[in-house]
């Protein structure tokens, strides 16, 4: 028998969803903390109007992120855990951009229909305003991923790392919390790098060094242990800036290409980068989520070998492999 209940679900999905986006937007779980306030209390120290934040309250409370009690909320366990910015295990850090991811998948529809992204971001064509606003969107995700990483990775042999396009660097920032003598390098296009220095000085990370270039044209000027890549590139330009990432290598060093936007090659899962390659619609020209397979052809053609595929512990794609040499 056939009912409705799949297409129910998705649907009465999203208003939590939306409920969690305002939370954070907000600062709702970071502002209580460990205490347990009002919603006037509360509402006075947002600066909004108690009765219409206590909806808000409520909605959170019934979803189990509040507890309330005798007109009194407090973070239920995973909001303390995960939703506070104080603590480390902290995973609200990109709020923001979530924000305009979702407002782009809102356009997938027009994106179709014109046959180009409703939402278009360009990192080449962006300027000075545009890219220090996008790059400090990511920046605090940046530094929560580089911790997931360093997590996964041994890092006791790596003397040098460069981050090839990784926005504000601030992945960086996240490998070398626990090996400062790490030698860290950003390469990005100039409109990114110009704004990097600034936003890794707020990180604490001015020895981080930040080159101007195009990793689809060439390699780095330097040679380095370990190579980070996130991409959202044409099929092209991703093989390109594989080969060229190859090129930034010390003998032996090793390649880390890591992100949301890798598919199986049935492309059925994981759902993460199924869902992320309709967002890439509307954000990019060309860009989408890849294969496996994909990457795998690339990664040999480079000269890559013992190439693995696994998730980090927030379930992000991680493939490694080391430089034949």
């Amino acid at each position: 028998m056939v009912d409705s209940d799949r297409i129910d679900n998705l649907i009465a999905a999203v208003p939590p969803a939306l409920a969690l986006r305002a939370g954070l937007d907000l600062g709702i779980f970071t502002r209580l903390g460990g205490n347990a306030v009002t919603a006037d209390s509360l509402g006075a120290a947002l600066k909004v109007e108690p009765d219409r934040l206590s909806r808000l309250l409520y909605a959170l409370a019934s979803i189990g992120l509040l507890e309330v009690k005798d007109g009194q909320f407090r973070n239920g366990a995973e909001a303390s855990a995960f939703l506070d910015a104080s603590k480390p295990t902290y995973r609200g850090g990109d709020h923001a951009l979530l924000r305009e991811l979702w407002g782009a998948d809102l356009l997938t529809a027009e994106s179709l229909r014109q046959n180009r992204p409703a939402a278009l971001h360009d990192f080449s064509e962006a300027g000075p305003e545009a890219a220090a606003a996008f790059s400090r969107m990511l920046a605090p995700g940046g530094v929560i991923f580089g911790r997931h990483l360093a997590r996964e990775m041994d890092l006791s042999a790596i003397g040098s790392v460069i981050d090839i396009g990784g926005g504000p660097g601030t992945i960086l920032v996240g490998l070398r919390e626990r090996r400062p003598q790490i030698a860290a390098t950003l390469m990005e296009l100039p409109t990114v790098a110009a704004v990097a220095p600034d936003i890794l000085s707020e990180y604490g990370a001015d020895d981080v060094v930040v080159e101007e270039g195009d990793i689809t044209v060439a390699p780095s000027i330097g040679r380095h242990d370990l190579a980070i890549v996130v991409q959202v590139l044409p099929p092209d330009q991703a093989r390109s800036s594989i080969l060229n990432a190859a090129r930034c290598l010390t003998p032996g060093g090793e390649i880390a290409i890591a992100g949301w936007g890798v598919v199986d090659d049935d492309r059925l899962g994981p759902p993460e980068g199924v869902f992320l390659n309709l967002t890439f619609l509307n954000l990019y020209r060309h860009g989408e989520s890849y294969t496996e397979g994909q990457y795998r052809a690339w990664m040999t053609e480079a000269g890559f070998r013992d190439i693995s595929r696994s998730r980090l512990t927030d379930g992000c794609t991680l493939f490694r492999a080391r430089l034949t040499g």
